[in-house]
């Protein structure tokens, strides 16, 4: 939750800091672009880091560095520091999706892996929604925008005790190599062409999921004329809760599948073609009637993005066992930051001279592409199976 809080501050506040700034849309997306490269250059680095020295200490670590460098971001007086300090806070906040993963393969069985990922986004999806609530709430009592980032940047420092407690009291159950036979190492891994199929699939997959996460508030103050304030107040906080719902739903979905006796691969990638097919009504957003029917059009295409997220961040605990899923997850989070950094100017771009319709159009297809490398990486894990097999035969 600490570690989207502090991202999505950023989203909520975006027509503020362009009119404190003097930025277009285009600018805007350059921070994001900042941002995103910071984050998919340190992310594998992040993942090798929890996987050599645990989840407990590299918790302490990475919350502690990305609560300094949110909070930091409110005393940004020039565009250029303003650029710098989020190159910071991406470069502190990638290790939080690795943690997840790592956290689900130490205390979760396989069949719970995408509730447990549906968990994880409780609290992705809550920072996210509690964003835009925090920032209204302190806007109208003219705390100011650098408040936002100075107080949820804070909340780290109350959680890091807690943590320690918790772990203490709680221990993880470590996977040593002894344990996991098959747990390939660092360079083979790297080898490994279901990796970088991954990867590449997470690009297209995560489009949609980069687009509501950065740019809902911008949107509803873009095409419905709304102030930041009300947008934020009225509608901004309520994809992330369909999020939630998505990615408990999408989790569940597998579960069940699972339980069934469907393979656990199979399972996810039925989910996942699901979830991709329904977000071609993301086209439909910008036709919508009414703000209230756009905000449910929005909440219902971050629902299924979610959905599909849920079971794609699943995938590297499958294929590459608890020892490498730090880093196994940081290949996802790689991607999608690189993806966000090339993507979010040009989002940034396509609204200022096209609007959200050609964004919506464009981006509704990406998911299915995405599912469709996904895929193939899937047929190459089988094949893999398959061969084992026979050799041991």
């Amino acid at each position: 939750m600490l570690n989207y809080l502090d991202r999505s501050l950023m989203a909520a506040l975006a027509p503020t800091l362009k009119a404190d700034f003097h930025l277009d849309n285009a600018q805007y997306g350059w921070i994001l672009s900042a941002f995103s490269l910071a984050y998919a250059i340190t992310a594998p680095l992040a993942g090798i880091l929890i996987d050599g020295l645990g989840l407990t200490v590299g918790a302490v670590i990475a919350v502690t560095a990305f609560s300094l460098t949110g909070a930091a971001t409110g005393w940004a007086s020039s565009f250029p520091l303003l650029l710098g300090i989020r190159t910071a806070f991406g470069v502190s906040a990638a290790a939080g999706i690795p943690l997840f993963g790592k956290a689900n393969a130490i205390y979760l069985e396989p069949s719970e892996n995408a509730l447990g990922t549906a968990m994880n986004q409780v609290g992705i999806s809550l920072g996210s929604a509690l964003a835009p609530i925090i920032v209204a709430a302190l806007m109208a009592r003219n705390y100011g925008w650098r408040t936002s980032f100075v107080l949820c940047g804070a909340l780290g420092f109350v959680w890091v005790p807690l943590w320690m407690f918790v772990a203490k009291k709680i221990p993880a159950k470590e996977i040593g190599p002894r344990e996991f036979h098959g747990a390939a190492s660092l360079k083979i891994l790297l080898r490994d062409s279901r990796v970088w199929g991954l990867a590449f699939a997470t690009v297209f997959i995560m489009s949609l999921y980069t687009l509501w996460t950065n740019w809902t508030t911008i949107y509803f103050v873009h095409d419905w004329n709304m102030t930041p304030e009300e947008a934020n107040a009225r509608f901004a906080w309520m994809p992330p809760v369909f999020g939630v719902m998505g990615g408990f739903f999408g989790g569940w979905l597998t579960f069940r599948a699972i339980r069934a006796g469907t393979e656990v691969l199979k399972a996810r990638l039925t989910v996942s073609w699901l979830s991709a097919a329904l977000l071609l009504l993301t086209a439909a957003i910008p036709l919508m009637p009414s703000r209230g029917l756009a905000a449910a059009a929005v909440s219902m295409s971050f629902f299924w993005a979610v959905s599909l997220t849920t079971n794609l961040y699943t995938l590297p605990i499958d294929l590459f066992g608890p020892q490498r899923a730090g880093f196994g997850v940081a290949v996802l989070t790689c991607a999608y930051g690189l993806m966000q950094a090339f993507f979010s100017p040009v989002i940034g771009g396509m609204v200022d001279h096209f609007g959200f319709r050609a964004v919506c159009m464009a981006m509704s297809v990406m998911p299915l592409v995405g599912m469709g490398i996904l895929q193939v990486t899937a047929h190459t894990t089988a094949r893999a199976a398959n061969d084992a097999t026979g050799d041991e035969g």
